[in-house]
């Protein structure tokens, strides 16, 4: 016997049988996707919630406007008076020239817009130092329309934060965020004021955490539009937490190209609480110019992997030469805090307070010393001076060929270039060629060690090389001008 099923009932037959068994095998089918997948979230309530602490910045500077116009008139007015007894027509006062002085002048025009939130209900804002950057006048505008004159409480240009004042009391505020907590994929959000469309707020997910862009402050990536007018606004997680201060943007075309860059709320904080409390920031500083570390470098020397910072000078006077700190070093600790890049070095040092004393860990001629430094105060040293030439030559010593198999030909340095090096010792390159031209060094250049042993003489340098494995890669510590670094050579094929 045959049954005629229509075409969506049998389909019906079919599925409810099919889990049936299904169900007999102990099967259970998957739920599906749509069921798995997180709804997206829903901004709304945190603009509620932040938006009214959110401020808008326009600032205006007072520039030279052409005052030769007035002059012309009055000496214009001098010819009619005394060609034609009578002064320029419109002018109904003849007679002599009035004697005044020119006085400049001014006239402000708008310079830019930006962005800022309230920290507190007393009217402390913060925003990005160069958005009030040479501002004759800061006007904050609220979201409820109101405006007001900000006093600039004070502006720190390295790590681009600004704190300025308006007189306004039971102010809505920010709530701040703990940055640690903060995770790469998680959802952020900015409100600004992009190309002045006041209150704009724009998503997405942080893209990476502590992006070394150069800066003294460790950045926060994240893909929120983020365009010019935004500077100065708000980073602000699901919590309703504001985590940074939207600062910079990753572009070719002036404009957003999907990476924009955020100041972290911890260190704007620290640098906001001492702006309010001095107006200036304070940092340390030992005095050393520092470089990286190459992997075939750390390798040759036995450093092992690439980290620490290396020496490449140090301020006389300093706190690090005071401290014993030696061109070549490769500061390798400060404190208990580990040193893998030269901006952790000088992230740590500005970060201590000034009068500290603190701890160097530096990698030596193959081994490992601790040294006792006293920080000073950002300003308080010299910069390192620019390249020194001697102001006169004397004859050199005699050349030694020790180093003819690396391509090297030096000799010792007279007295007269140790003193004014200011170094104990090395020799100078007279001349460079195949391996050692190749890693780049060249007449003129000293080298202070060869490996792990420092060389203060041919006799010693050539000792050096002597012991030197043939086979490797050859480290030389050597200085050019001002600065020390390492060199590679390798030995020929």
């Amino acid at each position: 016997m045959m049954f005629k099923v229509e075409g969506h009932k049998l389909r019906s037959y079919l599925f409810a049988f099919g889990m049936a068994c299904s169900a007999a095998v102990g099967f259970v089918p998957a739920a599906p996707a749509m069921a798995q997948t997180r709804g997206l979230p829903d901004f709304a309530d945190l603009v509620e919630q932040v938006g009214p602490a959110v401020v808008g910045i326009r600032t205006v500077e007072k520039v030279a406007s052409g005052g030769g116009s007035g002059e012309m008139d009055e000496e214009m007015q001098e010819f009619f008076r005394r060609f034609f007894g009578q002064p320029l027509p419109g002018n109904p006062r003849p007679g002599p020239r009035p004697n005044r002085p020119q006085q400049p002048q001014e006239e402000e025009r708008p310079r830019g817009v930006g962005s800022g939130f309230i920290l507190s209900a007393d009217g402390y804002v913060m925003t990005n130092a160069h958005v009030i950057e040479d501002a004759s006048e800061i006007l904050v505008t609220l979201t409820d329309k109101r405006e007001f004159k900000a006093k600039l409480i004070g502006a720190d240009k390295r790590s681009d934060v600004a704190v300025v004042k308006i007189e306004a009391t039971s102010l809505p505020v920010v709530k701040i965020g703990d940055i640690s907590k903060l995770r790469v994929g998680e959802w952020v959000m900015a409100i600004g004021s992009p190309f002045g469309l006041e209150n704009t707020v724009t998503a997405g997910i942080v893209s990476a955490k502590q992006r070394d862009t150069g800066d003294l402050v460790p950045l926060i990536q994240t893909d929120v539009a983020i365009n010019p007018g935004n500077s100065g606004g708000p980073l602000i997680n699901l919590r309703g937490e504001v985590v940074g201060i939207n600062s910079q943007i990753y572009s070719r075309s002036g404009g957003y190209m999907g990476i924009s860059f955020s100041i972290p709320i911890d260190e704007a904080i620290r640098v906001s609480d001492q702006l309010r409390a001095t107006g200036r920031v304070s940092r340390g500083l030992i005095g050393v110019t520092i470089g990286s570390v190459s992997k075939d470098v750390a390798e040759s020397i036995g450093l092992g992997k690439a980290r620490g910072a290396l020496v490449s000078s140090v301020v006389p006077g300093s706190a690090a030469d005071k401290a014993g700190v030696r061109e070549g070093d490769i500061i390798t600790k400060y404190g208990d805090k580990l040193i893998e890049t030269p901006s952790d070095l000088s992230r740590s040092v500005a970060s201590t307070k000034p009068g500290s004393r603190n701890t160097l860990t530096v990698f030596r001629n193959g081994s490992t010393r601790e040294l006792s430094v006293t920080v000073a105060e950002g300003d308080a040293e010299a910069k390192p001076a620019g390249k020194r030439q001697p102001e006169r030559e004397e004859p050199q010593a005699k050349p030694s060929a020790a180093g003819k198999a690396l391509g090297l030909v030096v000799s010792d340095l007279t007295e007269a270039q140790k003193k004014e090096l200011k170094m104990r010792g090395g020799v100078r390159i007279e001349s460079a060629s195949d391996g050692a031209a190749r890693a780049g060094l060249r007449e003129g250049d000293v080298i202070l060690a060869v490996g792990n042993i420092e060389v203060s003489s041919v006799k010693e340098f050539e000792s050096a090389v002597a012991k030197a494995d043939k086979g490797k890669p050859l480290s030389v510590l050597f200085r050019r001008g001002e600065w020390a670094q390492y060199a590679l050579i390798r030995p020929a094929r």
